[in-house]
């Protein structure tokens, strides 16, 4: 029998890190360093709290049961909370900079 959630578990873990925890990081050093109006910090507040419930959510859907159906539930909204959080962040980062000037 093929696993046939095994590529699933690979791009979920993968969307975490290049689309979660990497933007995440980046933003925080723009607002760190002054880079940019300080309102994009407030776009922190609702992000970074998506990429850790995504980033939990992939390890438990990784690590987590033998019921792929489960398992598949997990990693997807795994990947559904690190579009939300890209959105917030990167999608406000954005909106402020247009506005700001």
């Amino acid at each position: 029998m093929t696993n046939a959630i095994g590529p699933l578990r690979w791009y979920a873990g993968l969307a975490v890190v290049f689309f979660g925890i990497v933007p995440a990081v980046m933003v925080s050093l723009l607002v760190a360093r002054g880079n940019t109006p300080s309102e994009v910090g407030f776009t922190l507040i609702g992000g970074i709290p998506l990429v850790l419930a995504a980033l939990y959510f992939a390890v438990r859907g990784m690590t987590g049961s033998d019921d792929p159906e489960l398992a598949a539930r997990r990693l997807n909204l795994s990947m559904m909370l690190v579009a939300g959080a890209d959105v917030l962040m990167l999608g406000g980062n954005a909106l402020i900079r247009m506005s700001a000037g």
